[in-house]
């Protein structure tokens, strides 16, 4: 009972606070969603009364289990779990969703009346972002969401800022009919290669948004030399190398690209240094960029072009393994690519 004295004889403190929160939370589309996960009825209930009274949407469960399947129906924008539960532990959720993608940015709080130092080490190691120790003070449960929240909002916005390049992306490739669709078949082989090579999640997430954002500095193409697509003089050459270069300034300000960026800027170069824009040989040609180009090439080498026909699967893997054999592509990677396809041609 001690622990409820405490958060009820706060409840009503700094007003003005409050009025505050209810008046930021009544200008955004819609409140901020909070997942609390505790087997202590009495907590659930209390923590449920103490968040919906500061305007957040407020959903508490008594374990891991419903708190999976709640997140797979709505995600919420911030996760407050007891760690001693019945089945699956705090710990335990927090680190399956740390490690998936979808969920990994999704702040998570692990609120323990454990005080020892270990039981701290495993909620870091776990991914959590924060904690909370028991008896809880309801301004201390305020100000820990308000903050996390916030940290949300900012993630989201990065979020927002990627979609809005990828659809960028997407434009510059409606400007030819004959790439339609480019972006979308390159972002699913790349994120498959990834995978068959063993890649982290990370690289695998880069090469999908590499498959949209690769040829983004083509915005800047003019469309009589985008559209002409062989025989440029070499003037249009000087303008064509430029978008790797373009693309990566564009998508430099977002850290969240990090990984992508050596994609933009070094999916044209060749394994024996004739390619563009830094004449890059061999190794020195990211790994994630010369994936990237295998795919590009097979796509390229299978899609009808104003200045040829689309070739069968057969011809093109002819086509790439010469062309690798001479110093193109990287040797190992077509291989790999190849035998990816045929595995996936097996599945199907």
């Amino acid at each position: 009972m001690d622990v409820f004295r405490r958060l009820r004889t706060t409840k009503s403190s700094a007003p003005q606070s409050h009025q505050r929160d209810m008046k930021e939370f009544s200008l955004q589309r819609r409140p901020p969603r909070v997942l609390v996960v505790d087997d202590n009825p009495d907590t659930m209930v209390l923590m449920h009364e103490l968040l919906n009274t500061r305007g957040y949407d407020v959903v508490a469960v008594s374990d891991a289990a419903q708190a999976e399947a709640e997140i797979r129906r709505h995600a919420p924008d911030v996760i407050l779990s007891d760690v001693i539960m019945p089945g699956k532990s705090g710990y335990e959720l927090c680190r399956e969703l740390k490690e998936d993608p979808a969920t990994r940015l999704i702040p998570f709080v692990l609120i323990t009346g454990l005080t020892d130092r270990e039981d701290r080490l495993r909620g870091i190691e776990a991914g959590a972002d924060d904690f909370l120790n028991k008896p809880i003070f309801a301004e201390e449960l305020f100000a820990r969401v308000k903050s996390l929240l916030k940290l949300k909002e900012f993630t989201d916005e990065l979020e927002n800022a990627e979609s809005v390049l990828c659809t960028l992306g997407l434009s510059v490739e409606s400007r030819d009919p004959y790439t339609e669709g480019h972006c979308e078949r390159l972002a699913q082989h790349a994120s498959s290669m990834g995978r068959h090579l063993g890649l982290e999640d990370d690289s695998i997430v880069a090469l999908r948004r590499g498959g949209y954002l690769h040829d983004l500095g083509k915005i800047a193409v003019p469309d009589e030399i985008l559209k002409k697509g062989t025989n440029l003089t070499p003037a249009e050459w000087r303008i064509m190398k430029q978008h790797p270069i373009t693309g990566e300034n564009i998508c430099k300000p977002l850290k969240s690209l990090r990984l992508v960026l050596p994609i933009i800027r070094s999916h044209h170069e060749h394994s024996d240094g004739s390619g563009y824009p830094d004449g890059l040989y061999r190794s020195e040609i990211p790994l994630l960029a010369r994936i990237l180009q295998v795919v590009d090439v097979y796509d390229a080498l299978r899609t009808a072009r104003p200045y040829k026909p689309a070739l069968t699967h057969e011809q093109a893997a002819t086509t790439m393994t010469e062309e690798a054999r001479t110093g193109l592509w990287d040797e190992e990677l077509v291989k790999e690519f190849f035998d990816l396809l045929q595995k996936q041609q097996q599945v199907a």
